[in-house]
């Protein structure tokens, strides 16, 4: 059993205040969506609890089965899918897998890596350079991504963001796939998506 704990957080830039008093907890099997204007912090509040943007003030733990989870521990548990999440152009569609597997400290097999992709729909595109691939492909590969990581803590920040309405049928899926075996965290405008989670963070009220 994983658990996230987020008690008191806080984050300012300079005199702004981007949000400020946020306490929650989730577990394995629970879902948060965090919704609000553009600008009142979702991004923010992702990446500080990933540990990508410090916090101006507060407290945020991660847990394994009661124990407290270091850094490393941590980030391995965790996933994240953004628009600001890097791939690389120069690389194929597996080179870029196989990177990002090593990252998680994994090595992904050719089998997780065709499996990934047919499941995201990218099936004969792996060994594609991926600055020839769409908006919307190279997204799906973050998707791919995950699937071979197998979160046990999945961060999405506008998961949707230039999918078409296939890409998005897939993205659906997944999330409720993962929903039953991970924790999971979306920040979005889109009611669709933020309806997928059980429970609600409203930002910038």
């Amino acid at each position: 059993m994983l658990k996230l704990e987020v008690k008191n957080l806080a984050k300012r830039f300079g005199p702004r205040k981007v949000f400020a008093e946020i306490s929650f907890s989730l577990e394995t099997g629970q879902s948060l969506s965090v919704t609000g204007p553009n600008g009142s912090g979702k991004t923010t509040l992702i990446k500080t609890i990933l540990g990508l943007a410090a916090p101006s003030r507060g407290e945020i733990a991660l847990f394994r089965d009661e124990k407290k989870l270091e850094f490393d521990a941590y980030y391995k548990e965790a996933f994240l899918i953004a628009p600001y999440m890097n791939l690389y152009d120069t690389l194929t569609g597996r080179e870029n897998l196989l990177f990002l597997s090593r990252l998680g400290g994994l090595a992904a097999t050719d089998e997780a890596m065709e499996a990934a992709l047919e499941r995201v729909g990218l099936a004969g595109r792996g060994k594609d350079l991926v600055g020839g691939y769409s908006s919307g492909m190279k997204q799906r590969l973050k998707f791919a991504a995950a699937l071979i990581k197998k979160p046990a803590a999945v961060f999405l920040d506008e998961p949707t963001s230039n999918l078409d309405e296939a890409g998005k049928g897939i993205v659906f899926s997944l999330i409720r796939e993962w929903k039953k075996t991970a924790l999971v965290v979306i920040a979005t405008n889109e009611k669709e998506e933020a309806t997928l989670a059980e429970r609600s963070l409203e930002l910038g009220r």
